[in-house]
């Protein structure tokens, strides 16, 4: 990931206040994502994290810096919870629970990486790249366990898991019941593909 965005700068931390607020920012700001897409209103976004314009413009200085942190803390939750699975008893039940997570965060993404990689000259050109490679890496060691296991086919790769989990929530993310959609569709791919029988609901 870029260097921590949860600080004022590379050697000084926020105050606590600060820090609360950038979080309750960033919260909000996910939930109105999910909800209105990457246009969601910057003032909406203020009020209903409880502060002012400025102090939002003070953490993220841009539309483009705001999504970025969110699309950043997306990424991180999800490989948190890929480290949670790592030691779950049943191999191939937790890396369908990952993906379930996976395609969560994609539907609630609601055009947010579209958004990000239009306004890169705008941001940190390196985001992308670096955040598909923690996402990358975080289900390549849950395959392997699942493999080792023998509860995944050897010819299905973590590139391939992602792709089927992508091309499906293109699929449904125009759709009110999109994230219900995407769990129903990738039950019955990960049934053929690692033979597991949900994609679970837990992982965060």
């Amino acid at each position: 990931m870029p260097s921590d965005s949860r600080t004022n700068s590379p050697t000084r931390p926020m105050r606590a206040d600060a820090r609360r607020n950038y979080d309750r920012i960033l919260a909000v700001a996910a939930e109105a994502i999910a909800e209105h897409g990457a246009e969601a209103s910057l003032e909406e976004i203020a009020r209903r994290a409880g502060v002012g314009s400025a102090t939002l413009h003070r953490h993220f200085p841009s539309r483009q810096r705001l999504l970025e942190a969110v699309f950043g803390d997306k990424v991180e939750a999800l490989c948190a919870a890929a480290t949670d699975l790592a030691v779950d008893p049943d191999p191939g039940q937790a890396l369908a629970t990952w993906l379930g997570a996976v395609a969560r965060h994609a539907v609630s993404n609601r055009g947010l990486a579209a958004s990000l990689m239009r306004g890169a000259h705008d941001g940190d050109p390196t985001l992308g790249a670096t955040c598909h490679s923690m996402i990358t890496n975080a289900g390549a060691d849950l395959l392997a366990r699942a493999r080792r296991a023998n509860a995944a086919r050897p010819d299905v790769s973590i590139t391939d898991l992602l792709t089927l989990v992508n091309a499906i929530c293109l699929a449904v993310e125009q759709e009110p019941d999109g994230a219900a959609q995407a769990d129903r569709l990738l039950t019955l791919a990960l049934t053929g593909a690692i033979g597991s029988e949900r994609p679970g609901s837990g992982a965060a």
